[in-house]
């Protein structure tokens, strides 16, 4: 019998995930995996999540990046806790990875725990990390064409966030397109038009936070 190597990998992470999964249960830790493509504003976006809901929601970031710990830097700087993983190349993080990372990090004293994935559209989406929900962000510079380019990691989130709306006026951005081809995706998913720099929208994606934590 031959086994794959994608599939040990694949079954390795599980397993991981699975463990993940039920310590954040124990803590009663709400775990959100947030994929998206380079400089699409991911850190900006949850720097001021963690701002805004300062006081009300205790929130830890988990940062991935192939080198550097600069966003986990800027995470720190709103007072917030934060782990570096530099995957030394890797375009995902792993569940093991994540595990490694919650030894740095007092989960029980989280109420939401961040994973903020390596930029890229592709890899992440194919490993559970032990994640309640998923996130994805899209910045309309990125262009309309992302959802068709890359329809897999856009099916199996839960949230879509669109960022950089206060672009809108300046940049070429079929947002009725792009609402459209993700609802065919994932007919549920929940979608917020955002300005992280601004703040336009993000009280919606607040309530939306607090209720899937409460839930």
């Amino acid at each position: 019998m031959k086994v794959s190597l994608n599939k040990k990998i694949l079954s390795k992470n599980e397993e991981c995930a699975l463990q993940n999964r039920a310590l954040f249960a124990s803590h009663k830790t709400l775990c959100i995996n947030v994929i998206s493509s380079p400089g699409s504003g991911k850190t900006t976006l949850l720097s001021r999540t963690i701002r805004d809901l300062q006081g009300q929601v205790r929130i830890g970031v988990i940062e991935g990046d192939i080198r550097t710990d600069t966003d986990a830097r800027k995470i720190r700087e709103t007072g917030a806790p934060a782990v570096q993983i530099e995957t030394q190349g890797a375009c995902h993080l792993s569940a093991e990875q994540v595990t490694r990372a919650l030894g740095s990090m007092a989960t029980a004293e989280l109420d939401v725990l961040f994973v903020e994935n390596v930029g890229n559209l592709v890899c992440p989406s194919a490993f559970d990390l032990g994640e309640q929900a998923r996130v994805v962000v899209l910045s309309l510079p990125e262009g309309d064409d992302k959802p068709i380019k890359y329809p897999g990691t856009f099916a199996k989130a839960d949230v879509l966030l669109i960022n950089k709306m206060d672009l809108k006026e300046h940049v070429d951005f079929d947002l009725e397109r792009v609402i459209e081809h993700v609802r065919t995706l994932h007919k549920d998913i929940a979608i917020f038009q955002v300005s992280a720099r601004t703040g336009l929208g993000m009280d919606a994606w607040y309530a939306w936070l607090k209720e899937k934590r409460a839930l």
